[in-house]
């Protein structure tokens, strides 16, 4: 397809880049234009656009109009399994992460508490199954003190499952381990330091 003087080749939905709303709208123009010379067509309901700046208020315009149809300013969409937000943040990206890391870690909890399972296949569920959910798109995080603390948390509560409780030397009774005890039994890389080995390859 012949886009604004450059052959494109658009297979299926996809994103629109520009600097400016008025490059996204004359792309977007063009494109329509395009698609109509080979009978197809741009569905405006499903067409959505996005600002993204540090600036709260930039791209104040809340739709454009485009052949006929309003396409509509959204602060945040998912995109290739990512969400992608106005402001360049990375918290939903975490806050969604974490959340389908949850539903996969409850969904092998029989699994991580079995006693019939060792402890070296019970860290093998974890980074094969739950940990690469959590970290898809990892590589484009720029991560916080805050979300640090939050990854490490979900792992801890993980590996708490993985190596279960400790008898207290002192008291007799039984309580959970500590970071540092974890730390000490796990020895692999730590959730953070897998965001950090990602990010740079």
């Amino acid at each position: 397809m012949k886009l604004n003087g450059t052959h494109q080749l658009l297979a299926y939905a996809d994103v629109m880049l520009g600097g400016s709303v008025d490059t996204v709208k004359k792309n977007a123009e063009a494109l329509v234009a395009a698609a109509k010379e080979i009978g197809l067509e741009v569905n405006g309901h499903n067409t959505k656009y996005m600002t993204v700046s540090q600036d709260q208020n930039a791209g104040q315009i809340y739709s454009m109009k485009i052949d006929n149809s309003s396409i509509w300013r959204v602060e945040e969409f998912k995109y290739l399994g990512t969400m992608l937000t106005n402001q360049n943040s990375i918290q939903e990206e975490i806050n969604s992460r974490l959340k389908l890391g949850n539903a996969c870690y409850y969904s092998v909890q029989n699994l991580q508490s079995s006693r019939l399972l060792s402890k070296n296949l019970k860290i093998k569920i974890y980074r094969t199954i739950i940990l690469p959910i959590v970290l898809y798109g990892c590589e484009t995080w720029s991560l916080k003190l805050r979300e640090e603390h939050r990854l490490g948390v979900f792992e801890n509560r993980v590996l708490r499952r993985v190596f279960g409780p400790k008898r207290d030397e002192v008291t007799r009774e039984w309580r959970k381990l500590h970071n540092e005890e974890l730390r000490d039994l796990y020895s692999l890389p730590n959730v953070v330091r897998m965001v950090k080995l990602r990010r740079m390859r």
